[in-house]
């Protein structure tokens, strides 16, 4: 958990409810763990929030405790799941993201137009409200292939 916890504040160090859960980080951590390991873990309210990057897009916002188990769970699971992805597949991924993505991009251009030669096209497209669509049985019936344990089902 503390793992989790230090990935997790990478960059919101200056939050407030972040610094909040720091000033007692070991009795929240220990805290977390219990509720755990005696089943009493509830997930908590999340706080929704409107921002512009660059259209406007609604975040909800889970409570900091329950962040650091997502980035718990992401510990366990991505080495799980990572080998499924094709390697073009660059979001939300260890030693990937969007430069390496450019950069392997420019590499297909350049192969496909024949070193600049050639024209060819690339879709560039947003999936409105994907996220939203996705249905969610056949999501956690797929990680179910790869994750029997109940408890650790229950989590996700």
């Amino acid at each position: 958990m503390f793992s989790a916890w230090s990935e997790f504040r990478k960059g919101k160090r200056h939050k407030l409810d972040v610094q909040t859960f720091e000033f007692n980080l070991e009795d929240n951590i220990f805290k977390l763990h219990w509720l755990l390991k005696t089943g009493r873990y509830q997930h908590g309210n999340y706080v929704s929030f409107c921002v512009k990057d660059p259209k406007p897009r609604i975040i909800h916002k889970a409570p900091v405790v329950d962040r650091v188990l997502h980035h718990a769970i992401f510990r366990v699971l991505y080495p799980i799941f990572d080998e499924m992805f094709i390697n073009d597949s660059y979001s939300c991924r260890i030693n990937k993201g969007t430069h390496k993505a450019v950069k392997q991009l420019g590499s297909y251009i350049q192969k496909v137009s024949r070193n600049y030669q050639q024209n060819c096209f690339v879709l560039k497209c947003d999936i409105k409200k994907f996220f939203h669509s996705i249905d969610h049985q056949i999501l956690l019936s797929l990680i179910q292939k790869k994750i029997t344990d109940d408890k650790a089902m229950d989590l996700i």
